[in-house]
């Protein structure tokens, strides 16, 4: 079991830290080859709006992100401001790639239903590509991570998601209200700030170690609802991924709380936006 985590998390960080090289850069991995067919991942989330750019082989082309307040756990709720992001982001895509991208996926929190995914699908389309899927987030961020046995608990801005697999099969899936938008309400209410003060502050590196001390409860609530979820015994390895866990003390808390190790790829927060491009092919 520790080999096979080594193993995936090994090959998850590669590409991982080449992404975050390219991200919201000028330059893409490689040159696009002419005609060459590229598969994109759209990630619309909570508190950032991600992009991703692969080749057929799944490599990664490039990727860049916005931060944006059009997004409440995992639903759309400013369509304009996602459509005008997500505008912005292709078009400087297309203009480092030199190509046009045409097609894209994109992901749902588990269990939201499918007028969450038609309003998904919408502003991808209203951004000028057709979407060929709609896929739940743990389950593209497993994907990435090639679990063929495992736990993935996806946390986000605004939920938790978890998946379990067993022999490359997804045997459970789960979505509960709690992320990184949970954080920030927290913090903000402790201190009496402004939600964008918060938000700004746990973001801040140098107010880590404060930031944390306040929403350790809530990173103990992610991981009683993995527990919970689980039923006590998380099919092993557990990886823990999302934007809302770079935190030092995070994964120390979180496995503490479960009762078992969890564990946490580099970037995190880029590793369901690269499995959401990896289902962008023909069916």
């Amino acid at each position: 079991m520790l080999k096979q985590k080594q193993k995936l998390l090994a090959q998850a960080n590669q590409q991982l830290q080449q992404f975050a090289q390219v991200v919201n850069g000028d330059q893409p991995v490689r040159p696009v080859k002419p005609n060459e067919t590229l598969r994109v991942g759209i990630d619309l989330g909570t508190s950032s709006i991600v992009m991703v750019v692969l080749d057929q082989q799944d490599q990664i082309i490039y990727g860049n992100f916005e931060y944006d307040q059009a997004v409440r756990d995992g639903l759309v709720v400013n369509f304009i401001d996602s459509v005008h992001i997500l505008e912005r982001l292709k078009q400087q895509a297309e203009t480092v790639l030199g190509v046009t991208l045409t097609t894209a996926c994109g992901a749902i929190p588990p269990g939201t239903g499918a007028g969450s995914a038609k309003i998904v699908t919408n502003v991808i389309e209203a951004a000028g590509f057709v979407c060929r899927r709609i896929v739940d987030e743990p389950t593209a961020a497993a994907r990435f991570l090639h679990v063929k046995n495992g736990t993935v608990v996806d946390i986000g801005g605004g939920t938790t998601g978890i998946s379990v697999f067993k022999g490359r099969k997804l045997t459970q899936v789960s979505d509960e209200p709690t992320g990184g938008l949970h954080m920030t309400l927290v913090l903000a209410g402790h201190h009496h700030w402004e939600m964008a003060t918060a938000e700004k502050a746990k973001r801040d590196e140098a107010q880590e170690a404060d930031v944390f001390a306040v929403i350790r409860p809530v990173v103990e609530k992610m991981a009683t609802i993995t527990r919970q979820t689980t039923q006590g015994k998380p099919q092993q390895p557990v990886i823990v991924v999302g934007g809302a866990i770079n935190f030092k003390e995070f994964i120390d808390t979180f496995s503490q709380t479960l009762g078992t190790p969890a564990h946490k790829p580099d970037y995190p927060q880029f590793v369901t936006p690269i499995g959401i491009a990896m289902y962008d092919y023909d069916a």
